[in-house]
């Protein structure tokens, strides 16, 4: 049983992430709680299939098209799409209808479907179609800057309406998905703990049971079947 996942970094100020999935043999996976929403393309015996994700702040157990493959675009946080608020997303997402092998349907035109390499390209035209959009506020949020004219709860406010999530709830996502990463490639705990900032082990035990669905030692063994989380190994097994 199988989930293979490749992912890249993107240089684009829209995009976070671009990734490729493949399923062998695999029904079900642990999902991961994260922060953005995003395009995925998918083929499942000879059909084609386009969705949107929406940020997710739990783990739980998500089915799996058996022998799918996958394309996923990652979006930026604080970037959202004109026709559907990102705070409707949370814990949940859309089919998008009409899907063929090459093109979809998003906010009433139809695009062509990208392959990994064309992700940014479509993401470029979808930005000057107006389609998806961002709050420049929360951009400036996010880079470590703040309008001091604008309040704390104006800020809270569009962020949440940008986000579906508010800041502290971004912050803990991110730290815990991170330290997944750490403790996969063999980190000990207790580094990870003084590295990341957590109280202690037991803290860091509780984030990861509530947002990445495995214990310290699952993660550095690759254990207990198949998670949507590329721990650097590019499967998980």
């Amino acid at each position: 049983m199988e989930l293979r996942f490749e992912t890249r970094r993107s240089d684009s100020p829209w995009v976070d992430t671009v990734w490729t999935c493949t399923s062998g043999q695999v029904t079900a996976m642990t999902s991961v709680a994260g922060v953005r929403w995003g395009l995925v393309f998918w083929e499942q015996d000879g059909r084609a299939y386009a969705g949107i994700t929406g940020p997710e702040t739990r783990t739980g157990t998500a089915p799996v098209p058996e022998g799918a493959t996958f394309t996923g675009i990652e979006f930026a946080v604080g970037t959202s799409l004109r026709a559907v608020p990102t705070p409707t997303l949370v814990d949940g997402g859309v089919e998008l209808p009409d899907t063929t092998r090459r093109t979809f349907r998003l906010d009433g035109a139809r695009w062509e479907t990208p392959g990994p390499d064309d992700a940014e390209a479509l993401v470029e035209r979808l930005v000057r179609a107006g389609i998806v959009v961002r709050d420049p506020l929360v951009a400036e949020v996010l880079r470590g800057h703040h309008r001091s004219a604008v309040s704390a709860r104006t800020v809270e406010r569009r962020f949440r309406a940008a986000t579906g999530l508010t800041r502290g709830a971004v912050r803990q996502i991110e730290r815990a998905r991170t330290a997944a990463e750490l403790l996969a490639a063999g980190d000990p705990a207790a580094a990870v703990v003084v590295k990341l900032d957590y109280f202690d082990e037991p803290h860091l035990a509780r984030a990861l049971r509530s947002y990445v669905g495995r214990t310290a030692r699952q993660l550095r063994e690759g254990a207990d079947g198949a998670i949507a989380l590329d721990l650097a190994q590019r499967s998980t097994s």
